[in-house]
């Protein structure tokens, strides 16, 4: 099972655990990664990209003293990827140096062959060091850019806990990790694996805490501009843009920002730094239309 510390307590707790790691989760995320860790069961979460699902699982190790493993995942995942893997080179190697010292005979060759698929020659991937380190935090990251299969295969490995090894046996894991899977919901994914799971939608900040947020991540920039950032940011967000910004592009435009000496939100440095915040064309334009267009030159 995986270890939840005492003074985590209550979900109220691990916000301020998770606030002290520099993560500032409001009571509903934070009630559903406290109830994960007690339940032993996935947190999935959903939300647009840069709103910090992935930024919660590392906060999570960090609260809970243990290592973060992460699956990153991309079209054409398999298991071999994110479970383990035989180190070939490795085996050939092996396989030259008995033949070099006259391995010889029906009883050795097949204790050879067996040798080969000695655990020494064994890769762990990610989900299998996550299975094998007592109470690690596994972040599975961008399930949504998985096939079907993959999904399936994740099913089986999150339902039991263990993966079977053909040349091995069954791996189990003493104490299951506490596993973290972001979508930023380029696709729908599969209804059997969210039911594994407990679902949490990860919104943007309200704005008192994307301020908190700012002020704690970049302490160094004024007051000043860390909340007419914020302003501005918010009003992109209900621009119905093709990529609202996240909290990542508010904490990269502030900083941007406040490199070039600014320490309120002019038009001219706005302008010249919107790559940090804005990554479509057609984004950019229509925000230099409006929200920077009512910006002091």
């Amino acid at each position: 099972m995986h270890p939840v510390k005492p003074e985590l307590s209550d979900p109220t707790a691990l916000a301020a655990a998770l606030g002290d790691a520099g993560y500032l989760a409001d009571i509903g995320l934070a009630t559903a990664a406290y109830l994960g860790m007690k339940m032993h069961r996935p947190i999935f979460l959903e939300g647009d990209a840069g709103v910090g699902k992935t930024s919660l699982a590392q906060a999570l190790a960090d609260v809970t003293g243990t290592r973060l493993i992460r699956l990153q995942c991309y079209e054409g995942i398999d298991a071999t990827q994110a479970l383990y893997d035989w180190d070939f080179p490795r085996q050939v190697l092996h396989l030259r140096a008995a033949e070099a010292v006259g391995v010889t005979g029906t009883d050795a060759g097949r204790a050879l062959e067996e040798s080969l698929y000695d655990r020494r020659f064994l890769i762990s991937r990610p989900i299998l060091q996550a299975l094998e380190e007592p109470g690690a935090v596994l972040l599975i990251d961008e399930i949504d850019r998985a096939d079907d299969e993959f999904e399936a295969f994740l099913l089986e490995v999150l339902a039991d806990n263990a993966v079977t090894i053909p040349e091995i046996g069954t791996i189990r894991a003493e104490s299951p990790p506490l596993v973290v899977l972001t979508s930023n919901r380029t696709r729908e994914v599969h209804d059997a694996l969210k039911r594994r799971c407990l679902y949490h939608w990860v919104a943007h900040p309200e704005f008192e805490r994307e301020v908190e947020i700012l002020r704690r991540r970049l302490p160094e920039a004024s007051e000043q501009l860390i909340t007419e950032v914020a302003t501005a940011v918010r009003r992109m967000r209900e621009a119905d843009l093709l990529k609202p910004p996240g909290v990542a592009e508010s904490i990269d435009w502030t900083h941007a920002l406040h490199l070039l000496g600014a320490r309120t939100l002019d038009r001219e440095r706005a302008a010249a730094t919107l790559g940090a915040v804005l990554k479509y064309q057609e984004d950019s334009v229509r925000i230099r239309d409006t929200v920077l267009a009512e910006l002091a030159g």
